[in-house]
């Protein structure tokens, strides 16, 4: 549950099979646990499809993440815009409006590995009073996306992905961005503000993160996050840690 006093969140948890309570968590917190699954290639898109049902849209490519004795993994939203060739025929394999994202846990490590959640929407929110000028960056300057990996990634789109931190679908669904590839645009003339906002925000994000409750998923237990307004990450751990992601778009996506 979100801390009404802050970003943070710790999401409650639902069965296998209580399809209503999952739906219901996810709603108010952007965030559920999903309990009872086995740790196959299939339990993502099962627990997708009983989570969101009729509002799937898009499936992407699950992805295995393995790491020893790894260091932590910062707040982020999952998103990128990665477009591969099969076969002759252009195939989507990220899309930078992924709207939902289902981590499970193959194996834990030995130590360490907590997980961590923010609510983007109350960070945002907060920043309104307590820094009106990163608010007014972050809903407010375009940006780069993904420049910052473009030229060292095959099958990144060539034509910058143009947009805002914060930004809104046709619906008015809000989406708050949080990636490391962002860039000021080319030739921007407030190239400078924007390089020294993207690291004023980035310490924001990186200080927020020390003091966000942490919980521990169990192997086989599904992380469901809303990606448009939970950024999610890690704590540095010793050992073999293995984890299935899964992202998508539904009827909500940009």
């Amino acid at each position: 549950m979100s801390d009404p006093a802050g970003p943070g969140l710790v999401p409650g948890r639902a069965a296998a099979g209580r399809t209503r309570d999952a739906r219901r968590l996810l709603a108010r917190d952007g965030a559920v646990i999903l309990t009872g699954w086995e740790s196959t290639a299939d339990a993502l898109f099962a627990a997708a499809a009983g989570a969101l049902g009729s509002r799937l849209r898009q499936l992407f490519p699950p992805r295995l993440r393995q790491a020893a004795d790894a260091g932590p993994v910062h707040l982020h939203a999952d998103s990128f815009d990665l477009v591969v060739d099969v076969g002759g025929v252009p195939v989507r394999y990220r899309d930078p409006d992924e709207d939902h994202v289902l981590i499970q846990v193959l194996h834990a490590p030995d130590s360490g590995g907590a997980s961590f959640l923010a609510d983007a929407y109350r960070f945002v929110d907060a920043c309104r009073t307590d820094d009106p000028e990163l608010w007014e960056f972050l809903t407010g300057y375009d940006i780069d996306l993904y420049g910052a990996w473009a030229p060292e990634l095959r099958g990144l789109p060539a034509t910058p992905r143009v947009g805002r931190h914060v930004e809104y679908t046709r619906t008015g669904r809000r989406i708050v961005r949080r990636a490391e590839g962002a860039v000021p645009l080319h030739r921007d003339p407030a190239a400078a503000h924007v390089r020294a906002m993207l690291d004023r925000f980035e310490k924001a994000v990186h200080a927020l993160q020390d003091g966000l409750p942490r919980f521990t998923l169990a192997e086989g237990e599904i992380l469901l996050l809303d990606n448009y307004r939970c950024w999610h990450g890690r704590d540095a751990h010793a050992g073999d840690r293995a984890v299935r992601i899964l992202t998508l778009r539904t009827t909500d996506a940009r």
